[in-house]
């Protein structure tokens, strides 16, 4: 380390610090274990930091100030300047903001879930890709959805990828990760409408009433839903397709039948 103007700077990757981070940013199992996660960006590790997340550690490049980033509430102890070259190494993304935050997993159940007495509600099953759940959570966030289920997850939540795709949304709307058996029988016990997303014996999305607390539920792409989320469900809705193809992503499925929902409650608001 360097001591230049009263700051540290890190200037080998060989340092430990650096090394952890690395293997966290690529490595599931490590966050797991260690029951942590990194934030990179100043807008998502704000959304983290407003949503009562405590940091452990910020890294922030040489040349800018944790303070002159509008992340003031970090405690100086807690921070870390590093060279411009170890951050480009540490860095998850190509172009950087030049912060970079290990925090500490805040793991919510639906037992912890608080939901208005209207709620609509995005409902997951085994989606994979981090990117597609991390869109679905800024869609999620942008249409005021009340939590995301995320049902026999096959990617983690706290992601580098879901994170920055989700723009720190994972922060700002309550999101659980449970099993099909639990989710559905949550929603059964918590009489909210199971609205499941698919082509066979369904009707057009605008044709069934989304004003009462609803789920919105949806597979993935190329296998859609299981049969389990087809029998419990209330209704079965599809999304019209004109073309020669059959399905559309998830994160888009999600947003216009999420505000299909917003729509249709505040036409009768």
């Amino acid at each position: 380390m360097l001591l230049m103007e009263e700051k540290f700077v890190i200037t080998s990757l060989q340092n430990n610090k650096v090394k952890r981070l690395v293997a966290l940013q690529k490595k599931s199992a490590e966050r797991r274990k260690e029951g942590v996660f990194v934030v990179e960006g100043r807008r998502e590790l704000q959304h983290c930091l407003d949503a009562g997340y405590e940091p452990e550690m910020v890294f922030c490049r040489d040349d800018i100030a944790v303070y002159d980033s509008g992340l003031g509430q970090v405690t100086p102890d807690r921070v870390l300047y590093v060279s411009k070259d170890v951050y480009a190494k540490m860095a998850y993304r190509d172009t950087t903001e030049g912060v970079l935050a290990i925090v500490r997993e805040q793991k919510l159940t639906l037992a912890d879930l608080k939901l208005p007495a209207n709620p609509l509600i995005v409902v997951l099953e085994s989606v994979e890709k981090p990117g597609n759940l991390g869109a679905v959570l800024r869609s999620a966030e942008a249409a005021g959805a009340s939590a995301v289920m995320v049902c026999d997850p096959l990617t983690d939540l706290y992601n580098p990828n879901l994170i920055r795709s989700s723009i720190g949304a994972i922060f700002r709307v309550p999101c659980v990760a449970c099993s099909s058996e639990e989710c559905i029988a949550y929603l059964k016990r918590s009489n909210i409408q199971i609205l499941t997303a698919q082509l066979q014996d369904s009707s057009l999305y605008y044709n069934i009433n989304m004003c009462k607390p609803t789920a919105i539920v949806m597979g993935t792409e190329s296998t859609g839903l299981t049969d389990m989320w087809r029998s419990a469900a209330t209704s079965h809705i599809r999304i019209p397709m004109l073309g020669k193809l059959d399905s559309l992503n998830v994160s888009v499925s999600a947003a216009i039948l999420l505000y299909e929902a917003v729509r249709q409650r505040q036409m009768e608001g």
